[in-house]
């Protein structure tokens, strides 16, 4: 097990589930309201998993090996990035389920999420795979899945965090 397999699966499903609410019929409301649910816990808990876990262990890697220069700007974007998935979110539930507006608000939450996981794939996963050791991302994926278990069910209260603070929380 390693912790870049885990983020990546997690990746393919969240990518899965979007391309399933856009085959739902508008009309089938229950449909849509229970995988969209089920993608909104997975995203929260998602980022609330790498925010406790990834990210902390990445900018120590950066710190000590990758970008001398400015070893907090991927991780500051990923936070950022993880507030407008937070966002978007958030703004899906101010529409009755199905609605043309619903739709727009579930495809602004597919875009900034697919922005943000195909810069990590290429970025954080890649620098985690050079130089961070397989029993270390074993050891980090198991508690990465540990913790998503643990909040599968009801998910997370999301809440948005400061990029700059938590840099200086996590450095």
């Amino acid at each position: 097990m390693d912790i870049t397999e885990v983020i990546l699966n997690d990746h393919h499903e969240q990518r899965r589930m979007f391309g399933m609410l856009e085959e739902i019929h508008p009309d089938d409301t229950e449909a849509l309201s229970s995988v969209w649910n089920r993608l909104r816990i997975l995203l929260e808990v998602h980022a609330a998993a790498e925010e406790r876990l990834f990210y902390p262990r990445l900018l120590k890697l950066q710190k000590d090996l990758i970008q001398q220069e400015s070893p907090e700007e991927e991780t500051e974007d990923a936070v950022h990035d993880h507030n407008e998935i937070r966002d978007a979110i958030a703004a899906v539930e101010g529409h009755p389920v199905g609605s043309d507006d619903w739709q727009r608000a579930i495809e602004k939450v597919n875009e900034v999420n697919g922005d943000h996981m195909a810069e990590e794939e290429r970025q954080g996963l890649t620098d985690f795979r050079r130089h961070v050791d397989l029993q270390e991302r074993h050891t980090m994926a198991v508690a990465f899945l540990a913790f998503e278990s643990e909040h599968a069910g009801g998910g997370i209260t999301a809440q948005d965090k400061d990029p700059e603070q938590y840099i200086r929380e996590n450095s």
